[in-house]
């Protein structure tokens, strides 16, 4: 497989490269600061300048950590040594339904062969306890969409993930890793993860290199992995489960999502049976889910996030303390919308989301679905 430049994306330089590489890997600073802070300054390099004072200005009483040049060129020698590449939002080689996600990762650790991710992708997902159906029916589905064309998504963890990426091995399979690319989680299934690179698949990681995954790592994964996918199948998930995790994050973005029915009897089946009530397409073969995603292949997909255009704000003046306290003061644990802080401050948009900005990289704010904010700590 080769991978195809789209039209309109172009690949960083490697200064570029290694900016945004300190960035993101910066204390407190994650997509959406990130994209704030290149929108507003037009580079990763100028925004890194301006961080203490950013910071300082939004109330923190110490600055974190930045990531330093060294340490940002070690992880890219790394990374080299490993045969992975860090690719970047824009770039021909990112995932092209990632991009579509609201607040994408600006960056993107893969391992194996950037090319899987032009195959139009489904995710399969579920229990880590799976029954032996439940793991015999997910290499099923896997094998047959990756025969009809379909690249399939996963998690690599025990049970359904695992089958479905043994399902899936020979056509192309991604595999979403929670912690850096070098640390996969369960250690077990590394001899796994060594075939899908070897076999046409890949790795994918928005996490730094030799990072060992947490349990609050995971949610982020299961982001990546509905962000990646046409549409998300759940096999086997008890009621509180990341697979439900995943199909809710699923859902929000407008994604497809499938269960597989199973007995009221079972406890795997509790969650996938909950989501057939809540809406979820019902699954029992594979053709199920073809006729589904069929609809989307081909379909366009909208422009890449703009980064590094910054809009000219040089006729706006800087906020001051009052401008900030203003802002601070339409803020409370309840989220806002940023257009009705906008409105009730009479400020310009520049000005409120400079003073969020702040707020956001020294960890007062909050920020939630629909463009909502709120005060962290009860500020």
């Amino acid at each position: 497989m080769t991978s195809r430049p789209v039209s309109g994306q172009r690949l960083l330089g490697d200064r570029q490269r290694l900016h945004w590489l300190r960035l993101i890997r910066t204390d407190n600073v994650g997509p959406a600061t990130f994209r704030d802070l290149i929108n507003r300054f037009g580079s990763a390099e100028k925004a890194i300048e301006r961080l203490p004072e950013l910071i300082r200005a939004g109330g923190a009483q110490r600055l974190p950590r930045i990531c330093s040049v060294e340490e940002a060129q070690a992880e890219l020698d790394a990374l080299a040594g490993l045969g992975a590449r860090l690719i970047a939002l824009g770039e021909p080689d990112y995932p092209p339904l990632l991009r579509m996600m609201d607040l994408p990762p600006p960056l993107v650790t893969v391992l194996g062969e950037p090319a899987v991710f032009q195959l139009p992708p489904v995710a399969i997902v579920g229990a880590r306890n799976a029954s032996l159906a439940g793991i015999k029916l997910a290499r099923s589905f896997a094998a047959e969409l990756g025969r009809e064309g379909f690249a399939v998504v996963s998690g690599l963890a025990r049970g359904i993930d695992t089958a479905a990426h043994e399902g899936s091995l020979s056509t192309g399979t991604v595999a979403v890793l929670a912690g850096g690319i070098d640390r996969p989680y369960p250690p077990e299934n590394l001899p796994l993860l060594t075939e899908i690179t070897r076999r046409g698949g890949a790795a994918i990681s928005e996490m730094p290199l030799g990072w060992e995954p947490r349990a609050r790592d995971f949610p982020r994964r299961n982001r990546i992995i509905a962000g990646l996918s046409h549409g998300l199948v759940v096999v086997e998930a008890a009621l509180r489960s990341g697979s439900l995790i995943s199909a809710r994050l699923a859902a929000e973005m407008g994604r497809l999502v499938f269960a597989v029915p199973g007995s009221p009897l079972d406890p795997r089946a509790a969650g996938t049976n909950g989501l057939l009530k809540d809406g979820a397409t019902l699954v029992t073969e594979a053709r199920d889910i073809l006729e589904q995603v069929a609809p989307l292949i081909g379909a366009p997909l909208p422009p890449a996030t703009s980064l590094e255009e910054p809009p000219d704000f040089t006729a706006t003046r800087q906020p001051d303390d009052g401008d900030r306290a203003r802002v601070v003061e339409c803020l409370g644990t309840t989220p806002t919308a940023i257009d009705e802080i906008i409105r009730h401050t009479g400020l310009h948009p520049a000005q409120v989301f400079m003073v969020l900005l702040e707020l956001d990289l020294a960890v007062r704010l909050e920020r939630h679905a629909g463009g909502k904010v709120s005060l962290l700590f009860g500020d």
